[in-house]
């Protein structure tokens, strides 16, 4: 199987989106990708352990990626070992009448994992500059003092808006969150495949919208959008990592190692040890437990 290094997916320059792999070959069946998942899945399980022992960490897992691109099932199988006490995850749709009273942002920040524990962003906050640019007559229903009407959602906008996101994202991090940003990148001809599938399939149509295929038309402003936020955000405190998505095996292959072979590299990141009176009566402790 071919090895998966971390720089071969990890965004640090500008990019155009239409140069990144949405298929890698690994050179491996389906199968053995499967098994290298497993394995990597139980190490990512034992390191969050001991990170929520250690408690001074939590990492923000971010998903991101046109419909079908495979989130709800990549978190599935890659986080299936986790204890549940340790992680939780969050999908954001459109905002609730209570959240739209809010900043955008601030229905993210209620769901920021605790130190300790895995946070986990299906579709996140950059909703807010993905979906809202390609249907500006959504900030409309923000209530934004400044936005009167659409024209009002200029590029200065939205300079402010991702402005707003590094800072809130370089200001998780100061407090200890590890962030990583998962661009879940399908072909276009693959999303029509998995559409097809979703009609074909009887316990699968419930998944499928017309909506789908009305934002299906808008995909190269979807592109382009992303393409800028991917460029604007990606920054070395919360990078993006481009996940080829047209085969779901190897897309969570490539999530899980990055994940842990970032994480393994935190070499703080231990148990925390017994004081010393408690660890010199081991011995004592456990004889009274054996003599009971």
């Amino acid at each position: 199987m071919k090895d998966i290094h971390i720089k071969d997916f990890k965004i640090d320059s500008k990019i155009a989106i239409t140069d990144l792999e949405t298929k890698v070959n690994l050179h491996a069946s389906e199968k053995k990708t499967e098994k290298e998942l497993e394995k990597i899945r139980v190490k990512l399980g034992d390191l969050q352990n001991t990170m929520y022992a250690h408690g001074k960490y939590s990492v923000l897992a971010c998903f991101q990626g046109m419909d079908t691109a495979g989130k709800d099932s990549l978190i599935r199988e890659v986080f299936k070992d986790f204890n549940v006490r340790g992680i939780e995850c969050h999908s954001f749709k459109s905002p609730t009448e209570l959240e739209l009273k809010h900043d955008y942002l601030w229905r993210h920040y209620l769901r920021l994992p605790a130190r300790g524990k895995f946070g986990i962003f299906n579709r996140t906050h950059y909703e807010n500059v993905l979906v809202t640019r390609v249907h500006p007559e959504y900030i409309l229903g923000e209530n934004i003092p400044t936005v009167h009407d659409v024209s009002d959602v200029n590029d200065a906008f939205w300079d402010q808006r991702f402005e707003e996101i590094i800072n809130f994202e370089k200001h998780i991090s100061a407090s200890g969150t590890i962030i990583f940003k998962f661009f879940l990148n399908l072909s276009k001809d693959e999303q029509r495949d998995r559409l097809i599938r979703r009609l074909d399939k009887k316990n699968k149509n419930w998944k499928f919208s017309p909506d789908d295929l009305k934002e299906r038309e808008l995909w190269d402003e979807y592109q382009t959008c992303y393409e800028d936020a991917i460029n604007r955000t990606s920054t070395s405190n919360a990078p993006w990592y481009n996940i080829p998505a047209d085969d779901k095996p190897t897309a969570r292959l490539i999530v899980a190692k990055i994940l842990y072979n970032t994480l393994k590299e935190y070499s703080d990141m231990k148990e925390p040890e017994l004081d010393a009176e408690t660890y010199s009566n081991i011995k004592l402790y456990k004889s009274k437990l054996e003599n009971e």
